[in-house]
């Protein structure tokens, strides 16, 4: 059963945009992945929690974490295979970790916490707060942006994740991400 959160060997690098809700990690992985001519993984607990919401009208529960690690690694393997240069995840599970932990007193699931510490990626983009705030139907914490990017900062700082802080608009985030994939590139030769 614990296979399906594991990551499968590829031939490519991998890269997160992490960190908190409406910081524009979707925009920066759409960005990226066109820049690189490569693909994107999208979040999957996005779609997972959005089909929720317009079924129950019910928010995200400590027993959807499984099924949300469980599909965004089924996302993360399959698109692996499809490139061999860079591949640009909109999330991973340290991330679901981290909102696990920071919504349900700290805890989050033994197999969800193995895995993402296990599963292993090149570079993290840490996206600041310093983006508008854009409300939907899954976005809950604006009043709290601060304290959640301290929770994603902490957790990459725990676990000895190399990253790199986005400050800025959109074509300064751009850049600064562009600068540190290509040094990756660079350096994989």
């Amino acid at each position: 059963m614990e296979e399906k959160f594991k990551q499968e060997r590829a031939n490519c690098l991998k890269v997160v945009l992490f960190g908190p809700e409406s910081t524009g990690k979707t925009t920066l992985s759409k960005q990226l992945a066109k820049h690189y001519n490569t693909v994107w993984v999208r979040e999957y607990a996005r779609e997972y929690l959005q089909r929720k919401w317009d079924e129950e009208q019910k928010i995200c529960e400590p027993k959807d974490l499984l099924p949300i690690a469980e599909g965004q690694m089924a996302l993360e393997n399959e698109l692996a295979q499809l490139t061999d240069s860079v591949l640009i995840c909109d999330t991973d599970l340290l991330e679901t970790k981290v909102y696990s932990e920071a919504y349900y007193s700290g805890t989050c699931d033994p197999v969800l916490e193995k895995y993402a510490l296990q599963n292993t990626y090149d570079l993290y983009f840490l996206a600041y707060i310093d983006t508008p705030w854009e409300a939907d139907d899954l976005r809950d914490k604006p009043e709290e942006r601060q304290t959640m990017f301290n929770f994603f900062e902490k957790a990459l700082k725990k676990y000895n994740r190399p990253y790199v802080l986005l400050k800025g608009d959109k074509k300064e985030r751009l850049e600064i991400a562009i600068k540190h994939i290509d040094n990756l590139i660079k350096n994989r030769k």
